[in-house]
């Protein structure tokens, strides 16, 4: 809802700002406006394809990294479990990589570039590093975890 303003009355930019005593506009409401228009994307949050490219070609960093974890939790059901849950972590270290390494990765960017690529990759490193030490017949053991925990688990 917009008023233009006359030479004696100031305007009115939207329904949640007043003029102030110089004519700007101010809030004059702790309501936020209906529409942000200050936020900025996230660095890379652009296209990762050309505009005229179908929509699932414009986004094929995130339909890449969920296909992945998809697969990942298919073998996962059908009784891989180890295999499952590396894929499901490679997943994630994979998009930790193309977000480091690609200039546009399209909703793949979520937060600061540094930000996602901490976040996926430890994500997909603690993933893949349970897949590694889970029993029985663990991949990678740590003797320290057993001197460790030999009291609450062992019995």
């Amino acid at each position: 809802m917009a008023t233009r303003a006359t030479d004696s009355e100031p305007g009115v930019a939207d329904a949640v700002s007043a003029p102030d005593a110089q004519g700007r506009p101010r809030r004059a409401t702790r309501r936020f406006p209906r529409m942000t228009r200050d936020t900025a994307r996230p660095e890379g949050g652009g296209r990762a394809a050309p505009g005229d490219a179908p929509a699932p070609a414009r986004q094929w960093p995130v339909l890449a990294v969920l296909g992945v974890a998809a697969l990942g939790l298919l073998v996962t059901a059908l009784d891989a479990f180890r295999f499952g849950t590396i894929l499901v972590g490679a997943a994630l270290l994979g998009g930790a990589v193309m977000r480091w390494t690609l200039p546009d990765v399209g909703m793949l960017a979520v937060r600061s570039r540094f930000t996602d690529m901490v976040t996926y990759a430890l994500l997909g490193g603690a993933i893949v590093l349970c897949a590694l030490m889970a029993q029985p017949n663990a991949w990678l053991e740590f003797p320290f975890l057993d001197e460790t925990l030999h009291f609450t688990i062992r019995t």
